[in-house]
């Protein structure tokens, strides 16, 4: 019998199609190696864990198609699809920049808002996927993490 990598572990846990324990994503997220922030830049499709997570929801009633990260200064942290399947940033969350940033143990690439106490941080997976926890200061911190993930396009 083989031992499954963190990345076969994320790759199993991304093919689930319905509620996940949020325990299970964490656990392979902290496996993960660092993402560097400047291979971030790039357009990024976004997908979202159902752990029961309230971010969950939201992004699937937004259309969220992802991220976009034009530099390390400049990132449109929202994109949503719109009806002719485009993709458009949604402009009431503002502005992001990535950064390097320690969570959970690991220096690693975030995205940190401009106007909001959130930062997302990441962690590699391969060359065209990352694994991002949302840290957000407005929740109440028994809402858990908020785990996603970005394939890039």
């Amino acid at each position: 019998m083989t031992n499954k990598t963190p990345e076969d572990k994320f790759f199993e846990l991304a093919k689930v199609d319905g509620p996940i324990a949020e325990s299970s994503i964490a656990e392979v997220y902290d496996q993960l190696s660092p993402a560097v922030p400047e291979n971030l830049i790039g357009k990024w499709q976004g997908s979202s864990f159902d752990t029961g997570h309230p971010t969950h929801k939201q992004l699937k009633d937004f259309k969220w198609a992802g991220k976009d990260f034009r530099s390390v200064d400049d990132v449109d942290p929202i994109m949503v699809y719109q009806e002719d399947g485009s993709r458009k940033w949604l402009q009431k969350f503002g502005n992001a920049r990535l950064r390097e940033v320690k969570f959970r143990g690991k220096v690693s690439a975030a995205m940190v808002y401009d106007n909001l106490p959130i930062i997302d941080s990441f962690r590699r997976v391969d060359d065209k996927t990352v694994v991002g926890a949302m840290d957000n200061k407005m929740l109440p911190k028994e809402t858990g993490t908020y785990y996603f993930y970005l394939s890039k396009l």
